[in-house]
């Protein structure tokens, strides 16, 4: 029996996929916990409009990403700090303090886009990459300077 998944499924397939599973299985456990719909004419046709309204709003999202990754890209961000006497900071500059710095310059970022590995510890130029879309990643430059 063919089936379409409403929701990923392990070892079955993700989302929106059309799979070939047993009847009995379909019946007693998919369709009762409402995690796939019978892969009939009517429910094909809706499944493919909503993969070319998902694929318009992804190419949307992709487009307002790349007009944001080229201003992030020629923006040059500074973050003033304290620092010790050996040019290491008291504290550190972690995603936190880069979006708020953002956000001053005009620029909303959420925090979770921001690939900060650790957070950085000591004066200097980084090169942070914020992933914007899962194709789009730009690359801010940032300045830690002495306050």
């Amino acid at each position: 029996m063919e089936v379409i998944l409403k929701k990923d499924v392990e070892k079955i397939g993700k989302a929106g996929t059309v799979v070939k599973v047993k009847e009995g299985f379909a019946r007693n456990f998919l369709f009762p916990h409402n995690l796939a719909v019978p892969a009939t004419g009517e429910a094909l046709k809706k499944l493919e409009h909503e993969a070319s309204l998902k694929s318009a709003q992804n190419a949307k999202a992709k487009e307002e990403a790349i007009g944001l990754q080229q201003r992030l890209s020629a923006l040059s961000l500074s973050i003033s700090a304290l620092t010790q006497e050996d040019e290491k900071l008291y504290g550190s500059i972690n995603v936190n303090d880069i979006s708020s710095a953002l956000k001053e310059e005009g620029f909303v970022v959420d925090k979770n886009l921001i690939d900060l590995p650790e957070p950085i510890k000591s004066l200097g130029a980084y090169e942070i990459p914020i992933k914007l879309h899962p194709e789009v990643i730009a690359k801010l430059k940032l300045w830690v300077v002495k306050k």
